[in-house]
């Protein structure tokens, strides 16, 4: 017999940050589906869908003073940049002084609470990802934290050429509902969403132009490097104070990706090392995935020193 989820015992315990990691994924949806500058019907009915899967909320503040006005909002079927403005304002502020969480963690929600919104009419346009860009690098104090860089890398990643293409928006699709409570979406398609995770490699899973610090940090090598041997690497990283490991643990700090000349780093090239790294990351661990290429030019710093 199925259980009414507000009566049970453990809720006392997790309701207020259920209350606001809701908060912040709502502030977040405001910004994903407003992010390009235009609000479909659709965007529109992801945003009610949702209202009405967390009305659980309705009498608790701020809820009870937020869903009243998102609904007058959505009264007329249209909602303007205005009214999302007012909306974003309110979310900022009922926040404010009252977090549950720290601001990397609420600003990690509100980054899925984004990729919900790109997603919320089930269709990803460029200037969605432009958008999503510009927010990313705005919010850089998340680098180190999953999923940022992952997202930073594949976005960075599909707009090097300044061209979305169909494969790259079904790639985004399918790494973007990842980070998604796909079932308390309206219209994001779950068949489709399962199929395209079996279609589809991701690639572009290393940091963007990272901050490489190497007295007393952990390293790993993964793939091949097209300028030393591994073996130089090694000595070099220890002769600056570093660590170096020949595998990945909570301990190591930094997983360089040998560059094999591919631009784009899938994880199927490396295998077992990234794979551990990424689990360690989702786990919470702070685990920088770092191409070659930004670690040799890290070096430079020190030699200038």
């Amino acid at each position: 017999m199925d259980m009414d989820y507000d009566s049970l015992h453990f809720r006392k315990y997790t309701y207020k940050a259920e209350l606001d990691k809701a908060l912040h994924t709502l502030e977040g949806i405001l910004t994903g589906i407003s992010i390009d500058g235009v609000i479909t019907q659709k965007e529109i009915d992801e945003l009610t869908s949702w209202c009405k899967r967390y009305s659980r909320f309705a009498k608790k503040h701020p809820f009870n003073e937020l869903m009243p006005i998102i609904a007058a909002a959505l009264d007329d079927g249209v909602l303007n940049k205005e009214e999302i403005e007012d909306l974003l304002w309110l979310c900022n502020n009922f926040k404010t002084g009252s977090l549950y969480y720290n601001i990397i963690t609420t600003d990690i929600q509100k980054l899925q609470g984004i990729l919900h919104g790109i997603l919320a009419d089930n269709v990803i346009t460029k200037e969605e990802i432009v958008g999503l860009q510009e927010w990313l690098e705005e919010n850089s104090h998340l680098t180190g934290n999953y999923p940022y860089d992952e997202i930073n890398s594949i976005v960075t990643t599909v707009l090097a050429d300044g061209i979305l293409s169909d494969d790259e928006k079904r790639l985004l699709k399918a790494f973007f509902t990842d980070f998604v409570d796909v079932n308390s979406s309206k219209n994001i398609n779950k068949e489709e969403v399962l199929r395209l995770k079996k279609e589809t490699v991701i690639s572009g899973i290393c940091a963007v132009c990272p901050e490489i610090s190497i007295p007393d940090k952990v390293f790993c090598f993964t793939g091949i490097s097209s300028k030393a041997s591994r073996r130089t690497i090694k000595d070099t990283i220890e002769s600056l104070g570093g660590v170096f490991s020949n595998s990945v643990s909570k301990k190591t700090d930094y997983l360089i990706v040998g560059d094999n000349g591919n631009p784009c780093w899938a994880f199927a090239c490396y295998g077992r090392k990234i794979e551990e790294a990424v689990k360690l990351r989702k786990a919470g661990h702070r685990i920088l995935i770092v191409h070659e290429n930004d670690f040799w030019d890290s070096l430079e710093d020190y030699v200038t020193r």
